[in-house]
């Protein structure tokens, strides 16, 4: 089917192209929960992803091309120049359909062309056009730009600014669009057309983006002020903005889903005809590439080695056999000298951007010949563990034939070697001397902060600890046992084995026993003395709301157990409850004692546990920790005992399905779908007359791989499997 529409777009140029998906969509959210925010998916005619969205709060529009150089275009619309909000929208989507085109060729100029709407009688003013890599719209956002005023200087990041003015070259002439004004007129000489183009070429000039805002004369009048387009009604009737993005960069080459998901699956959607399995299908495959899968759209628009390898694991029953050999061979071909996953890569603009800033640094010329070469990210630190635990999957597979197995170790079983030397490496101190401060530690930041190097990557989502329990009794444990698996199948291959493996596996039994440095166990009232200091330091209606929730639920009667998110630099725990146990309930058995004693705090109410009724499960719960945690998590939310992540709960409800606990199932649905934002990447909530709404987090992905793992989940809930 996805064959059959990429052939017609690129035979017909131009040519319709109606959206993939769309956010939010009646029926499957809830719009209220968006406060505004809208956004549509198409196919350029190459095939590659296009997300426009709207921020009906700020007036951003995005117009994001998740392409080869992850690149995007932005500006800002405001009722006659000042804020908008939800309830007084600047702007609006058109007609559905967009149309595409191209010239076809290889490196050639693709465009897009679609309509926004003005509300009738209404003037407003266009500006703080970004014509870039998505990397620098991010930044743009985390830098609170958009609140600026709409004839604010251009955003010029400071490294490109500091790396034109003392690079030699026109380097300066393409920091900010240029930005011009024109009409069309018809052969009778009359204006029929106006239109303002914003064009700029990429630092090094090999590529270039394009902008044009357009609109008929009959409605409206459209002219420059400065850089500001400003455009006003002609009459009372809406005014139609013909909006064209375009490009010359590179293309991906999208995969088809019959190449990504098993005839199983296939089979399983196609007898359920559901809407949402049908719309996170779509939203794969937009993810979905031959070079790569993308973390997610629109944020981040390029390969993270975490989020493919994790996803790898949850869609194991779903995808296709193939999908393992890709993702594998896509980490090993960016692992880093030491034998480490490179985290995040750097392209085009952003890559650009790094390059400059080394040059700054170094003064290193030869930066100047590529400022494109993609730069790898290698400061985090799970997926360096994840990567042997994929391939230890994929190498106990008995439906993937012996053969296809060593035609894989023979293109990549050097570099596999490499990482798990690597990892051996990164354990064996501790395997030596099982103390807590021989786990495996976070690298120190420049400020001594340790940084965040797991999933909880926002400055304060280990509560600033060094050791995480992610990584030190989740993944490093896993890593281990998967050496000696794929140790055995080499040497069934008739290939040699993994060196260092019988002290691997003796290893791999003294790294079970981390559990015990994270241990947090508290006795009833010690957990009502915490919990009620926690809740006198909130505002007075999240208070009272939470006191009820009390009153109805009341405090444990025994000890309460749960592992600690981190360890401080002395192996101490830092008692914050998370959700990051429910990895360890998905990759390994438990015995029911133990299984029982992670799951727990899972189903207990919040402010007690995680579990929140109508919204999900708080990712963290900062209660037990001391008041100067509470204000780490105050200041970032993202990890926050306000924030739920999709990718928990998938993680949670896919380990429930393989241990058969209908109960709980049921009680994690039942909320999460009460959310309205269940499709989300991450969402929040609010108090709004005394309980608590979801509402969709301001970062948060539309389509992403971590997201899209309910596909799996969705899968081994509601289709007879044969027993394991």
């Amino acid at each position: 089917m996805l064959l059959l529409f990429l052939v017609a777009l690129q035979s017909a140029s131009p040519g319709e192209a109606p959206p993939v998906l769309r956010f939010p969509e009646a029926g499957l959210d809830d719009s209220a929960a968006y406060e505004g925010y809208q956004a549509r998916l198409y196919r350029d005619s190459r095939g590659n992803t296009v997300e426009i969205y709207i921020d009906g709060k700020s007036g951003r529009i995005v117009n994001l091309w998740a392409d080869a150089l992850n690149e995007s275009i932005g500006f800002t619309v405001r009722v006659g120049g000042q804020e908008t909000t939800a309830a007084v929208a600047a702007v609006a989507f058109g007609a559905e359909q967009a149309t595409v085109g191209g010239d076809g060729g290889q490196d050639g100029r693709r465009w897009l062309r679609y309509s926004l709407t003005v509300p009738a009688g209404r003037s407003v003013q266009i500006g703080q056009f970004l014509l870039g890599s998505m990397r620098i719209e991010r930044d743009f956002g985390y830098a609170n730009r958009v609140r600026d005023p709409i004839d604010a200087p251009s955003f010029v990041p400071q490294e490109l600014a500091a790396f034109a003015e003392r690079a030699d070259g026109a380097y300066r002439t393409r920091l900010i669009p240029d930005i011009t004004w024109s009409r069309k007129v018809a052969l009778s000489r009359t204006p029929v057309q106006w239109s303002v183009r914003a064009s700029q070429p990429s630092l090094d000039g090999r590529n270039h983006l394009w902008l044009t805002i357009s609109g008929d004369v009959r409605r409206s009048q459209g002219f420059l002020d400065g850089r500001v387009l400003v455009v006003r009604p002609v009459g009372n009737e809406p005014i139609a903005l013909n909006v064209e993005i375009a490009t010359d960069g590179a293309p991906l080459t999208p995969l088809m889903r019959d190449q990504i998901f098993n005839q199983s699956f296939l089979d399983f959607a196609a007898r359920a005809k559901s809407r949402r399995l049908e719309r996170e299908v779509r939203g794969l495959e937009l993810l979905s590439s031959h070079e790569k899968l993308m973390a997610g759209l629109p944020t981040y628009a390029t390969y993270f080695g975490r989020d493919m390898l994790m996803t790898a694991l949850l869609m194991e029953p779903v995808w296709s056999d193939t999908m393992a050999e890709f993702v594998i061979g896509a980490a090993l071909a960016k692992l880093g000298p030491a034998g480490d996953v490179s985290h995040e890569e750097a392209l085009g603009g952003q890559a650009i951007r790094e390059n400059a800033a080394e040059f700054l640094k170094t003064g290193d010329r030869t930066l100047m010949r590529n400022l494109q070469e993609t730069r790898e990210n290698y400061w985090m630190v799970d997926d360096d563990f994840q990567l042997p635990v994929v391939a230890g999957h994929y190498f106990a597979d008995r439906s993937v034939p012996d053969s296809r197995k060593r035609s894989f170790v023979t293109r990549w079983g050097d570099a596999l070697r490499k990482n798990l030397a690597f990892v051996w490496r990164q354990a064996a101190p501790y395997a030596n001397d099982p103390v807590a401060t021989h786990l495996v530690s976070f690298k120190r930041d420049a400020d001594g902060w340790w940084h965040p190097g797991s999933w909880r990557d926002s400055r304060v989502g280990y509560a600033g600890g060094r050791f995480a329990f992610d990584v030190n009794v989740v993944w490093v444990p896993a890593a281990l046992r998967a050496i000696g698996t794929i140790d055995s199948a080499l040497r069934a291959l008739g290939r040699p084995g993994v060196d260092d493996a019988a002290r691997i596996a003796q290893a791999a039994e003294t790294w079970r026993g981390t559990a015990r440095h994270f241990t947090v166990a508290l006795a009833p009232a010690e957990v009502a003395a915490r919990v009620r200091a926690k809740l006198a330091s909130l505002p007075e209606s999240e208070r009272t709301h939470w006191e009820a929730v009390l009153a109805r639920t009341g405090f444990p009667a025994d000890t309460l157990w749960f592992p600690a998110v981190s360890l401080d630099s002395a192996g101490r725990p830092i008692p914050v409850m998370t959700t990051d146990p429910a990895m360890a309930l998905l990759l390994e058995h438990q015995d029911s004692t133990r299984e029982s004693q992670l799951l727990r705090p899972f189903l207990l109410p919040y402010p007690i546990g995680l579990f929140i009724d109508s919204v999900g499960l708080a990712v963290a719960n900062d209660a037990y920790a001391a008041p100067a945690v509470w204000e780490m998590f105050a200041r970032d939310l993202y990890h926050s005992p306000r924030v739920v992540w999709g990718r928990e709960v998938n993680v949670l409800l896919a380990a429930l399905a393989r241990r058969n606990r209908p109960a709980a199932v049921d009680s994690v649905l039942r909320a999460v779908e009460s959310s309205g934002l269940q499709y989300a990447e991450l969402w929040s909530y609010k108090m709004d007359g005394g309980s608590v709404h979801a509402v969709r987090y301001g970062s948060s992905s539309d389509v992403q791989l971590w997201t899209l793992t309910d596909l799996a989940v969705q899968y081994l809930l509601n289709s007879p499997r044969p027993t394991q």
